[in-house]
């Protein structure tokens, strides 16, 4: 998997150039593998919208958010996921489908910073994923989203997105399976999705 570190002062188009350039494809959908792919309108993401993804730490967000970024990376183009805490590994994102050489990590985003970085990505990749820091300007939100329409790319908003978004996936608290030797086997991961078109909220097997 791609990392980027942003130092200051470091020029936004220098940013978009760690990434492929944005090729328009003719679909535009971006498939998303099943079982989520099956609860999405027409099986996938709408290239130019955005989606949120939200719920508490540890529940399941990261792999949601990595199972839409599966969608670019397979079909060819690249991904960029904002991770400021750090909490993406090459592991759980290959196991999510993510095509790690297509896949660009961007880490240590100043907050003052995060919406001009978030903004140049959209520019190069054909899926963002960006963990969404406390308190987000609703008039910055409303920027990026008219900027993922303008480039025709999906932007992941993964946390407390301020305005309305195409999709909205809330990942919910589910239990841990034990065999019998009291070791944590797998769990399921609980995702209501919320957006025109969509079905009732959904469930996904996710074995650890």
């Amino acid at each position: 998997m791609a990392r980027a570190e942003i130092p200051d002062g470091l020029p936004l188009s220098a940013i978009a150039a760690r990434v492929q350039p944005f090729v328009a494809a003719r679909e535009r959908l971006l498939p998303v593998a099943l079982p989520l792919g099956n609860h999405l309108p027409n099986g996938g993401v709408q290239r130019g919208t955005t989606v949120v993804v939200d719920g508490r730490r540890g529940v399941g967000v990261t792999t949601t958010t990595l199972m839409l970024a599966a969608a670019a990376t397979t079909t060819g183009e690249w991904a960029a996921i904002v991770d400021p805490d750090g909490t993406v590994g090459a592991r759980a994102a290959a196991d999510a489908g993510v095509e790690l050489e297509r896949c660009a990590v961007v880490r240590r985003v100043p907050r003052d910073r995060w919406s001009a970085v978030v903004a140049a990505l959209l520019d190069g990749a054909a899926l963002v994923a960006a963990t969404v820091p406390d308190r987000l300007r609703p008039g910055d939100a409303r920027r990026l989203i008219a900027k993922a329409r303008e480039r025709s790319s999906v932007l992941v908003a993964v946390g407390p997105w301020p305005v309305e978004a195409a999709l909205r996936l809330h990942v919910e608290p589910s239990a841990w399976e034990r065999a019998s030797s009291g070791l944590l086997t797998r769990r399921d991961i609980v995702v209501h999705v919320e957006g025109r078109g969509v079905r009732a909220p959904m469930r996904l097997a996710h074995a650890v």
